[in-house]
């Protein structure tokens, strides 16, 4: 095959999932063998739902797939496989407990067991890209960056003709990044092979790709030859046309309401080894701040060391002028409440009740002599929650399972409202849910500081920042990388700011 030829190609791609969710509405792509080929797209913009059609995990409702000129239908990721197409997913699926060498070859179905000539081989893949492993070495014990380059090695292992990378610099560290950058030129230039490159850096985009293709609601908006492309470009057809302000119920944000606001946290050089460089900063009460960064930047790492949940973290978290100790318990006696990402992995039970996950952080409101719960009570405070906060469910028994994500998230929510927060820290609280509970939780986050509290509120949804939050801090690899007044920033530069590239501010 020539080079530049097309390896792979779709042709109105589509994915209706069986619940009416439509994250593929016709997605056209394009991708040239020696080619390095740029993905990008803000959350919910179809990127991973794409990723899995062609890994074989997902099977597309619709259009067409032609790998080297014939329409294919994959039955499944091995098929992927065994037609040439290797992912490099974003979570990476490695066994911590085998080796090096064993987790590159599970599956070959040309080494079946560990040889002299599977190990010769090990040594000319590693030759080929300028990478040496301990092939013996536990997987498990290796850092996150060395994991990463051990799915690249079993990658090409396989001899793959098109490499698709999900994120492959997320979680790496700066020499980390540039070292899959040497490798991906080395492939495509030197190998000829496929490559499919997706980040939400538009900096590495920039400097690696040599095509750039957009998603954007579950399509392609933006096809280009990467020379003909500069960041801002690339930013707009991210973001899109201007989207309105979200409703936040009128409540005031005006800066100078904060003037003489007494100030309710105080970080102190907090920091953590490899996850967060030193950042101090001051709220006040009655004013949030949004946290705006791509996967990977630090974000949940800050509310974490807040929150007292990392060990590690070192530094001071200071509440109401009282320096906090260093744990969850310490924060929550102090009036700190996390919101986390993963809702039902943290942040809820499972296998209770509604009204038994509200009450469980102030049991002691609800019981006889602040010892004994009162399961009556318990549950009043629930029907009150599902008023409050318009959590649909049939009543407060329903298990947290059975609720829609919207509504666990609320759930979520609602089991701080009975305490004595100060300090509420949402981690991406909206991931997941409809327009309609996201607005909810903003117009909620506003109505918390209204009241006097405090709000940290981390989101990828750089709109919804601008529309809940009084100022902004971007974060790129656990640091501080910027500070926005609401006022004086838009959708369009935190974009550039998270993806590596001065706004015009900073120009």
């Amino acid at each position: 095959m020539a080079a530049n030829e097309i390896v792979m190609r779709l042709d109105g791609v589509r994915k209706r999932f069986p619940n009416g969710t439509v994250a593929l509405s016709g997605v056209d792509l394009e991708i040239q063998k020696g080619c390095v080929h740029g993905l990008l797209g803000a959350n919910g913009a179809g990127k991973s739902t794409l990723i899995k059609v062609l890994s074989g995990a997902l099977r597309a409702t619709g259009g067409t797939i032609y790998w080297k000129g014939e329409a294919v239908m994959p039955s499944g990721p091995r098929a992927m496989q065994d037609m040439g197409v290797e992912t490099i997913h974003q979570h990476i699926p490695l066994i911590p407990t085998l080796s090096v060498i064993e987790n590159i070859y599970l599956g070959s179905r040309s080494f079946w067991r560990d040889t002299k000539a599977m190990r010769r081989h090990f040594q000319e893949v590693c030759d080929r890209v300028q990478y040496w492993i301990d092939p013996d070495a536990p997987v498990g014990s290796l850092s996150i960056g060395a994991r990463q380059m051990v799915a690249i090695l079993q990658a090409i292992a396989g001899d793959a003709e098109l490499i698709v990378m999900d994120e492959p610099t997320a979680s790496l560290a700066s020499e980390e990044r540039e070292l899959v950058y040497q490798i991906v030129r080395r492939l495509s230039r030197q190998e000829d092979k496929a490559i499919l490159f997706v980040s939400h850096f538009i900096d590495e985009i920039i400097d690696l790709t040599d095509e750039v293709t957009v998603l954007r609601d579950g399509r392609a908006v933006m096809h280009a030859r990467t020379d003909t492309l500069d960041e801002s470009m690339i930013a707009e057809a991210i973001v899109g046309r201007a989207i309105a302000q979200m409703e936040t119920a009128g409540y005031d944000r005006d800066p100078s309401r904060l003037d003489g606001a007494p100030a309710l946290l105080e970080l102190r050089d907090l920091r953590s080894p490899g996850k967060l460089a030193p950042l101090s900063l001051t709220l006040r009460k009655g004013e949030v701040i949004g946290i705006a960064g791509l996967l990977g930047s630090g974000r949940s790492e800050l509310l974490h060391a807040i929150f007292g949940a990392d060990p590690d973290a070192r530094g001071d978290v200071v509440l109401e002028g009282r320096t906090l100790g260093r744990s969850t318990g310490a924060a929550v006696a102090a009036g700190i409440g996390l919101v986390p990402e993963d809702r039902m992995e943290l942040g809820l039970i499972p296998g209770f009740e509604i009204w038994r996950n509200i009450s469980l952080p102030a049991l002691s409101g609800v019981s006889v002599g602040r010892v004994m719960p009162v399961e009556q009570r318990e549950r009043a405070r629930a029907v009150d929650a599902i008023h409050k906060l318009g959590i649909k469910a049939g009543s407060p028994d329903e298990l947290v399972t059975e609720l829609s994500g919207g509504n666990a998230q609320k759930v979520t929510i609602a089991k701080w409202l009975y305490s004595d927060v100060k300090l509420f820290l949402f981690d991406e609280p909206t991931a997941g849910i409809d327009i309609g509970a996201k607005t909810d939780i903003l117009i909620l986050a506003r109505q918390l500081a209204s009241q006097g509290c405090g709000v940290v509120f981390v989101s990828s949804e750089f709109e919804e920042l601008i529309a809940v939050s009084d100022r902004i801090l971007v974060m790129r690899d656990g640091r501080c990388i910027a500070e926005r007044a609401v006022g004086q920033t838009n959708e369009h530069d935190l974009v550039l700011l998270a993806g590596g590239q001065m706004a015009p501010a900073d120009a």
